[in-house]
């Protein structure tokens, strides 16, 4: 426990803050209502969606970017790349990769309905092979995969960034993990860890870490 917080919830404000700063921010659309629904549903660990919060500042940072080419590393079921490809460019277009087969019939499925299926490729396997053959210069990155590649995706991408283009990285605060005593066997704590110090102090970008839902990093690329 942090100041009566408790570490393991992924919200780190007072409930009655969390509700007040949710009702008077702009609301999901319906298309991503269903989205999450279907994949709390239907789909294991379904607290790795964004959510409706997470997502309309996804969506916010997009428009504020307006970018031509986005990467995210981490489809899930999909719905954070609906939420960034609302700030796309008309002409834009949107990579998603996942190692996870699987969803692909449950992303295609909203992203058929969303009006973004012509703007949106995605790749199946490993992020780190995939990224280095993507012959695409980018606006906006969002990192939310396996927290101990962050590091390795982030050398993979800060070569392919446009200058003034935005790397966001999730779960950054991991549950308040990167402020308790490290356990010597949790590597994935270990590498935000270093993701976190290497963001805050590499020369090739200015850095914000928001204490939003369980951390979001804005990296801004000079």
């Amino acid at each position: 426990m942090l100041c009566g917080i408790n570490l393991n919830d992924m919200n780190f404000l007072p409930d009655k803050i969390d509700d007040y700063v949710v009702s008077h921010s702009q609301q999901e659309p319906k298309l991503l209502k269903e989205l999450s629904r279907e994949t709390w549903q239907k789909v294991l660990n379904p607290r790795m969606l964004s959510g409706a919060f997470q997502g309309r500042l996804l969506s916010m940072i997009s428009k504020l970017v307006n970018p031509k080419n986005i990467l995210e590393i981490g489809t899930y079921t999909g719905y954070s790349a609906l939420c960034l490809a609302e700030g796309l460019q008309e002409k834009g277009n949107l990579i998603t990769i996942d190692k996870n087969e699987e969803l692909e019939t449950l992303q295609n499925k909203y992203f058929e309905k969303s009006g973004y299926r012509n703007q949106l490729q995605q790749f199946v396997g490993d992020a780190t092979k995939i990224i280095p053959n993507i012959d695409k210069k980018f606006d906006l990155v969002f990192i939310d995969a396996d927290k101990s590649n962050y590091i390795n995706y982030f050398h993979l991408i800060i070569q392919k960034m446009n200058v003034g283009g935005i790397i966001l990285s999730d779960n950054v605060l991991w549950s308040g993990k990167v402020i308790e005593p490290l356990n010597p066997k949790d590597n994935d704590t270990r590498i935000l860890l270093e993701y976190n110090k290497l963001l805050s102090t590499d020369n090739r970008i200015e850095t914000v870490l928001l204490p939003i839902r369980d951390g979001l990093t804005v990296s801004r690329v000079k």
